[in-house]
C-alpha cells in the first residue's frame, strides 16, 4: 500500500507528541493540503504539448489542492471550451511522483473497465509523465463525513468487490505489498516507549498475511480526496496508482477511518455491510493493528517542505485508528 510516505532531507529526531486514546487532535484541511505546481510554472514545450494533445490553446488552470503530492493536478479550460484534468510530474526533479503517475497510467489501462475512475485518455512519457483524464462533473464529499455520502462510497466499493478479476491482471497481492508495515511498531514502540498495549498491538499487526489474502481488486488508500461526488449519484475513486489483489474488505474498512475520526458510528457500518458483517473481530482487529503502526510511525517522520499537512494528516489517522483498536480490544 502506498500511502504517500514522501522523502525529506530535514533532518529531525523528534517523534511527534503520540495523542492518548481520550485526545482528538485535529484533521487537516479537506481538499487543501497539497502544494502542487502551477501551470505557469511548467516547462513551455510541456504547456505546449498539453494544448495539442487537448486540441485547443489552454486559457485557464484551476489547481487541484486534494492530496499530499507536488505533482501538477488541474481542471484547464481550452479555447474552445472544452475542460479536462491533467497530471504532471518531472522525471528528475519529482522521480517519485512521476513513477508513480506512470503507475497510475498501467494500472488504469490494466483495470479500467473495472473500477469507477475517470478516463484516461492519453498520455506522455519523456522527461516529464503527463496523464490526461476526461473532466468530470464533481466535488470531494463534505467534512465532516454525511451518512449518505459514505453509503454512496461504500455501495461503490461493494460494486468494484464483485466485479470478477482476470488472473492475468498485472497487480501484486496485498500481502506482498504491505509486507513492510509490521515492522513500523518496532520505530513506534522506540519513540514511544510508554505506549500501553503496544506490544500487543505489534504482535496483531505480524498476524496481518493470515486474514488479508484475496483474489478482490482492492485500491488500498481510500479517503474523501481520491473520491469525486456527482450531481446525480455518480461516484468516482482517484489515484489507482497502487491497486492489489486482496481480501473484499479491505478498502471498506480503510474507508471509514475518515467517518470514525469524524463521529460517525462505524462499528454498526461494520455489522451491516455486505463486505465486512461476516468478518471475524480478531481479523479487523489485526487489520486496524497494523494500519496503526503505519501512521503512527509516519506521523514521527520529517516534514517534507513539498507537502506540509501529509504529517498532520498521518498523525490525525494513526490517533483515530488507534483510538479505534483501543476501544475493540478494551485496552
Amino acid at each position: 500500500m502506498r500511502l504517500v510516505i514522501v522523502p525529506c532531507t530535514r533532518p529531525s529526531n523528534e517523534p511527534a507528541q503520540l495523542a492518548d486514546v481520550s485526545t482528538d487532535l485535529t484533521p487537516p484541511p479537506s481538499g487543501q493540503t497539497a502544494r502542487r505546481v502551477e501551470w505557469q510554472f511548467l516547462p513551455p514545450h510541456i504547456r505546449d504539448l498539453i494544448s495539442d494533445r487537448c486540441g485547443s490553446p489552454v486559457v485557464e488552470a484551476e489547481s487541484q489542492r486534494g492530496g499530499f503530492t507536488p505533482g501538477f493536478a488541474s481542471v484547464l479550460t481550452c479555447a474552445d471550451g472544452s475542460r479536462h484534468f491533467v497530471k504532471a510530474a518531472a522525471v528528475k526533479a519529482q522521480k517519485m511522483f512521476a513513477r508513480s503517475y506512470r503507475e497510475e497510467a498501467r494500472k488504469l489501462e490494466a483495470i479500467g473497465r473495472l473500477v469507477p475512475a475517470p478516463r484516461l485518455i492519453w498520455t506522455h512519457d519523456e522527461d516529464w509523465v503527463v496523464l490526461g483524464f476526461e473532466y468530470v462533473e464533481a466535488r470531494l464529499p463534505a467534512r465532516p463525513w454525511r451518512a449518505q455520502e459514505l453509503d454512496r462510497l461504500l455501495d461503490s466499493l461493494e460494486e468494484v468487490a464483485g466485479r470478477a478479476c482476470d488472473e492475468s491482471l498485472p497487480l501484486d497481492p496485498i500481502v506482498d505489498d504491505l509486507a513492510d508495515l509490521p515492522q513500523h511498531w518496532q520505530t513506534v514502540l522506540a519513540h514511544h516507549p510508554d505506549l500501553a498495549h503496544a506490544d500487543e498491538a505489534a504482535a496483531l499487526a505480524q498476524r496481518f498475511p493470515e486474514v488479508l489474502p484475496g483474489t478482490v481488486l482492492q485500491h488500498t488508500d481510500i479517503r474523501d480526496d481520491n473520491v469525486l461526488l456527482g450531481a446525480h449519484d455518480e461516484l468516482w475513486i482517484c489515484d489507482w496508482n497502487w491497486p492489489v489483489l486482496g481480501a473484499a474488505w479491505f478498502d471498506t474498512l480503510s474507508a471509514l477511518i475518515g467517518p470514525r475520526g469524524d463521529g460517525l458510528d462505524v462499528e454498526r457500518i461494520l455489522s451491516e455491510r455486505a463486505l465486512t458483517r461476516d468478518v471475524p473481530h480478531e481479523h479487523i482487529d489485526i487489520v486496524l493493528a497494523l494500519l496503526a503502526g503505519y501512521f503512527l510511525k509516519s506521523a514521527d517522520d520529517p516534514v517534507p517542505p513539498t507537502s506540509p499537512y501529509i504529517r498532520e494528516a498521518q498523525a490525525w489517522q494513526g490517533d483515530v485508528v488507534w483510538r479505534w483498536l483501543s476501544e475493540r480490544r478494551g485496552w
